[in-house]
């Protein structure tokens, strides 16, 4: 272990690759909507004692290096993540203050995968999604 951290009868260093979608995987992700999402999403991870290791909001996903403790299961902290980060995209982009029934801006489901020992190589992965974006979009353009 790297750098554990500890709760009162554990030490745990317990990391996933999470990557979650807009519904449809429409390109929403941009402007003051891509600011405003790096820090509501850090507000609600530490809410739940959750450490955003890494991230990057990408124009059609959100890929993030989530560091969870072992007493939360993955799918409430993402679903708590998405769910809080909805309600806050409705409240200030979408002009509603109240009645958030059906409100869904995140597709259902999320990837997740545990990190391991491959930390940096995930961390390096999701620093560089914009990059590898680009240049596979200059190899589709060259065709």
């Amino acid at each position: 272990m790297r750098d554990p951290k500890s709760l009162a009868h554990t030490r745990w260093d317990c990391k996933y690759h999470v990557v979650f979608i807009p519904k449809k995987r429409r390109k929403l992700l941009f402007g003051s909507l891509r600011h405003h999402l790096g820090d509501i999403f850090h507000e609600l991870a530490r809410q739940k004692g959750v450490v955003i290791e890494e991230g990057h909001v990408m124009p059609d996903r959100v890929h993030t290096c989530l560091s969870i403790p072992p007493k939360m299961s993955v799918s409430s902290a993402v679903g708590f993540i998405k769910g809080k980060s909805a309600i806050s995209i409705a409240r200030r982009f979408k002009g509603k203050q109240r009645n958030f029934n059906g409100e869904a801006f995140w597709a259902r489901g999320y990837y997740v995968s545990t990190v391991g020992l491959d930390e940096m190589m995930v961390r390096e992965y999701i620093r560089n999604q914009e990059k590898n974006d680009i240049h596979r979009d200059q190899l589709n353009l060259e065709v």
